[in-house]
């Protein structure tokens, strides 16, 4: 491994990066690829845009693409998609646990970094954390071949009934200020949960964390995906 930027990676812009980033996710989590109007939605630009930038990458053999349909990963997409979530999600487990960021920081440090390290930096880092399979969210990282641990099923909090278990397996990085409240109430991934009481949707839920209960906003529900005991 060279101190060079990999080359199939950095073929594309930052922006394109991006596109190919979301429409890996949405296809790991079992969505038939992206379409133009959420593509729009998910980067903050009007849909034009987004057209004009799904039509470069098509040219570039990264997706495909029909008018009125979903935009899909080629293979070519695919590896570059999977090399730039490796670096990201590398990168916000060296900022969790070495640097000491909380986990609803990572994701914006690790979004400008991914863009300039090294494969021979990411290397390091990848050493230095002793080769983790899960980021500070729970999402799975990539090994080097491209190869991704498939997580269990999960649902989120708030769709547990009253009695139910659950195990958090991974958290949404969406809304940082339920991170934090969650974050404040000692709830990390592995915490066991137990749903006591469902209130409204203004009110949230009561839960019991180890021996205490405490009450979730449904803000803080919908960003914890849970394994539930059946």
């Amino acid at each position: 491994m060279t101190g060079e930027k990999s080359t199939e990676i950095f073929a594309a812009s930052p922006v394109a990066q991006d596109y190919l980033k979301l429409i890996w996710t949405a296809q790991t989590r079992g969505k038939d690829g992206l379409s133009i109007n959420e593509l729009a939605r998910r980067t903050g630009v009007v849909a034009s845009t987004a057209s004009e930038n799904v039509r470069r990458l098509v040219a570039q053999g990264l997706i495909d693409h029909t008018p009125y349909q979903k935009a899909r990963l080629t293979s070519k997409g695919r590896s570059v998609a999977v090399g730039m979530i490796r670096r990201h999600r590398i990168l916000e487990t060296y900022l969790h646990e070495v640097l000491n960021f909380d986990w609803d920081e990572v994701h914006e440090e690790a979004e400008i970094l991914e863009h300039a390290i090294s494969d021979r930096l990411l290397g390091r880092l990848e050493a230095a954390l002793k080769y983790p399979s899960r980021d500070p969210h729970g999402d799975p990282i990539p090994a080097a071949d491209g190869t991704c641990e498939v997580l269990p099923e999960t649902i989120l909090l708030s769709e547990l009934t009253e009695g139910q278990e659950a195990i958090l397996i991974r958290v949404s990085d969406r809304d940082s200020e339920a991170m934090r409240a969650n974050d404040a109430l000692g709830i990390t991934l592995g915490t066991r949960v137990r749903m006591m009481r469902v209130l409204s949707e203004d009110s949230g839920f009561i839960v019991k964390i180890g021996d205490r209960e405490s009450v979730l906003t449904y803000r803080q529900a919908q960003i914890l995906h849970v394994s539930a005991d059946a």
